[in-house]
């Protein structure tokens, strides 16, 4: 065969072999992609709880109908001791130590549900008309202001006997005016109630009872109009 045929040859060769076998690189490559997607691991539900404070009957409250005396209070907004700020619920383990719950959080802030659980406990108050919130309204003297500071609104479990629901808080109620005067003063500690130390529903309820206390001991406080 001379040398012209040879490369005629060589040149007339078909390509289809190399072809293929690139489709099926390819074909093989895409395979292994979309089989690498699947065995992602499915997106998991968030195992985060949202409590709430409830509303309990206050210990002076009586069945009474809300709003029928006369005084006017105001009610300053609720200061919180500054790592009760956060939205997880706070377990105390030891004089100095506390940890955040992260997948047990309060629905709103504390400072928000225990205003408004004394605003409702002062309401049904005998002696109470009405129950001011800032911004106060300029027409109309308020009778009394009413400061509240917790200290603990936590769940503990330093304790040697077992956990436990731990509330305390800073009661002040003062005459309204230019020239307010501190009529009274006092810290107030709810009594210890048993926490399993698991149960974060149970807590909040604990919690609950405890601010309940909290706001009839706030509407019991309050002075009579003289």
């Amino acid at each position: 065969m001379t040398g012209p045929e040879i490369r005629r040859q060589t040149m007339n060769t078909p390509h289809a072999p190399r072809f293929s076998t690139a489709i099926r690189i390819a074909s093989l490559g895409l395979f292994a992609w979309t089989a690498g997607c699947n065995v992602l691991p499915p997106p998991t539900e968030d195992s985060t709880r949202y409590f709430l404070l409830s509303e309990r009957a206050a210990a002076n409250e009586g069945g009474r109908v809300a709003g029928s005396g006369g005084l006017r209070i105001g009610l300053k907004p609720v200061m919180m001791a500054g790592y009760l700020k956060n939205r997880e619920i706070v377990v105390r383990r030891g004089a100095n130590e506390i940890s955040f719950r992260d997948n047990a959080r309060w629905a709103e802030p504390l400072d928000s549900s225990i205003a408004r659980l004394i605003r409702g406990a002062l309401l049904k108050a005998p002696s109470v008309g009405d129950v001011l919130v800032p911004p106060f309204p300029l027409e109309g003297e308020r009778d009394y202001d009413v400061d509240v500071q917790v200290l603990r609104c936590e769940g503990s479990t330093a304790a040697a006997g077992g956990g436990v629901a731990s509330f305390s808080a800073i009661v002040d109620i003062k005459t309204a005016g230019a020239v307010p005067r501190t009529v009274v003063h006092h810290v107030f500690t709810a009594p210890e109630t048993a926490w399993n130390g698991r149960d974060y529903g149970q807590l909040a309820g604990l919690l609950s009872d405890s601010v309940a206390q909290l706001a009839g001991d706030v509407a019991a406080s309050i002075p009579e109009k003289k």
